[in-house]
């Protein structure tokens, strides 16, 4: 049974491959969100929109439900699980394991498919994606 680990954050998704419980991990893909590192006011296109009230003709600002830091991670999210997603139905892998720091363990969790969600064998929040290999095997031996 192959299994497959996903060490994530908003920055960076590193993928690994294990094929036994005393195998060792293999790096399948590393994922990178180059925007994550860009500032607040480097996402934001420029100040926000202008609206009239339908009553009196009063004009006030329109602002972003998410901030755009947010927005950025979130779309990273659904990044990382339509490439999951996409490898799981193509037989790539029968199980997974996520490895993820608090924030982007939600997002994933938010958003992850029936498919991947049955797939998955268990969970670690941790950022572990600047780790070395036998760090994060030890982290997940226990799920594995």
């Amino acid at each position: 049974m192959k299994t497959w680990v996903v060490v994530a954050s908003a920055a960076r998704a590193r993928i690994f491959e294990v094929d036994g419980r005393r195998e060792p991990l293999h790096e399948v893909m590393d994922l990178v969100n180059p925007e994550d590192r860009l500032q607040t006011q480097a996402l934001k296109s420029d100040k926000p929109g202008r609206a009239f009230d339908h009553m009196g003709g009063h004009r006030h600002a329109v602002g972003t439900a998410i901030d755009p830091k947010e927005q950025v991670a979130i779309r990273f999210a659904k990044q990382v699980l339509d490439r999951l997603d996409a490898d799981r139905h193509r037989g790539r892998f029968d199980s997974l394991c996520v490895v993820a720091s608090p924030h982007f363990l939600g997002l994933l969790r938010d958003r992850m498919g029936n498919s991947l969600t049955r797939a998955v064998r268990g969970e670690v929040i941790n950022d572990l994606t600047q780790q070395d290999l036998g760090s994060v095997r030890e982290h997940v031996a226990h799920l594995l």
